[in-house]
């Protein structure tokens, strides 16, 4: 059995979620439950990975359902704290998957080792000087990485760039294969960098990566039909089963104005830079929580992500949404280098299973399917913003945390959540009242 189409899982209990996860995933049960309990990891490992540590912490590790990317359907593991993410991310898929699934591909897939050169006197004859030896360059980045070679990755060619105050930067760009490649990329930058200073007589500066991995890009784009924009969610999981009958003011309207309110949401986002940023925030609540769950580098990712968002001069959207005919087509694009070999998946048991969940064999497959669902967390936030509001649907899964904090337990967490939710009051001390009076105390 296989497939990420799960109604009402948000209606089972752990237990009889990761059974159910095991058996589409083929991943054993008890290794599920093994890389899981006690957050992943234990304190040991955690004293390996990072300095001075004093024990670990632990965020909810969950799936994102209904994802289908390039036909394949992918059970999607999420990292996140943040109510509503997962579940909003899963119904937008939902949506996506009944007219097609997300389309998505990479651009290129090369990182982007920097040597800077400093103090030039005469740029230009620096520059064709290293033009004339570029070979040569390539030769001694080959060098620096023969296990990378060996796996049919390395660098590929170099690019000048020309900088203020005699300043010149050497690009080499590097096939990583299926790591992230930070390390590799930087040994690169370390070995060439003296090379390059001695062909010019530069004073060599930096030897590092660029987290703008504009050349190792993912696009996605998907197509939903105005109708399953009608679907309202049900409380209070923010639709992630099957959907309750519309209610509240997203019933009155049609999916012709959802769709319409949608792409008027993203004109505007195209508009304005401080609506942008957070339109770019709801795509990365999808794109980071899948990076943390596989045990990447989500700093990297953002800093990638929001300098692309600002390449052109000018602070972007990452995303865009259109009216094709009666469709509502979206299409995403942004710098996503992840790994799946090397770093922290070697040591970290949740990462591992993270990957065996999803399935994927290359990198680049991982990073459609992050790409993916950022858009999917793109579309579920706009289309509350065009219909009833962000505040709704989280809150009501805020309301959980709130019924926790307040001291409920088991069944009580729901029924206080409950209940908040009907008053419209999602406060702590609304919570302990309600609790009280479910006590009866």
């Amino acid at each position: 059995m296989s497939g990420s189409r799960l109604p009402g899982f948000y209606k089972l209990s752990v237990a009889e979620r990761r059974a159910l996860v095991a058996e589409r995933s083929g991943v054993d049960p008890q290794a599920l439950a093994s890389a899981l309990d006690g957050g992943g990891i234990d304190c040991a490992t955690a004293d390996k990975l990072v300095e001075n540590v004093l024990g670990t912490y632990a965020l909810p590790f969950g799936v994102a359902l209904n994802v289908q990317v390039n036909g394949t359907d992918r059970l999607v593991p999420m990292v996140v704290e943040e109510p509503s993410v997962i579940a909003a991310a899963s119904n937008a898929a939902r949506m996506v998957r009944s007219a097609g699934g997300f389309t998505a591909e990479m651009t290129e897939a090369l990182m982007i080792a920097q040597i800077e050169l400093r103090g030039l006197a005469d740029v230009e004859l620096a520059l064709r000087l290293l033009a004339n030896e570029t070979e040569h360059l390539l030769t001694v980045a080959r060098g620096a990485v023969p296990n990378l070679i060996e796996r049919g990755g390395g660098p590929r060619s170099i690019e000048l760039r020309r900088l203020e105050k005699g300043r010149i930067v050497v690009h080499v760009l590097v096939d990583c294969r299926d790591a992230m490649g930070a390390n590799l990329v930087n040994s690169i930058a370390e070995a060439v960098g003296p090379v390059a200073a001695g062909i010019t007589g530069a004073e060599l500066g930096l030897r590092i990566l660029s987290n703008l991995s504009d050349r190792r890009a993912a696009r996605v784009t998907c197509r939903v039909h105005p109708t399953d924009l009608v679907l309202s969610r049900a409380k209070p999981t923010f639709g992630v089963g099957d959907s309750a009958p519309p209610s509240g003011p997203s019933a009155a309207l049609t999916g012709d104005a959802i769709a319409d309110g949608i792409v008027a949401a993203s004109e505007f986002a195209e508009a304005d830079p401080y609506r942008a940023a957070t339109h770019n925030k709801g795509i990365m609540n999808g794109i980071d929580a899948v990076v943390i769950a596989t045990g990447n580098d989500f700093r990297a990712v953002e800093a990638g992500a929001h300098a692309y968002a600002a390449l052109s001069g000018r602070y972007r959207p990452l995303s865009v949404w259109r009216r094709d005919g009666e469709a509502l087509v979206g299409e995403l694009t942004l710098p996503l280098a992840l790994g799946i070999v090397g770093g922290t998946l070697r040591v970290h048991p949740a990462a591992r299973l993270a990957l065996s969940l999803v399935r994927v064999d290359s990198a680049d497959e991982l990073a459609l399917v992050a790409a993916s669902v950022g858009l999917a967390s793109n579309l579920a936030a706009l289309r509350a913003l065009a219909t009833e509001g962000i505040q709704r649907g989280h809150m009501s899964l805020h309301a959980r945390s709130v019924a926790v904090a307040a001291g409920a337990q088991g069944s009580e967490v729901e029924l206080v959540a409950g209940r908040l939710s009907e008053d419209g009051s999602v406060t702590l001390e609304a919570a302990r009242r309600a609790l009280s009076a479910l006590r009866g105390t």
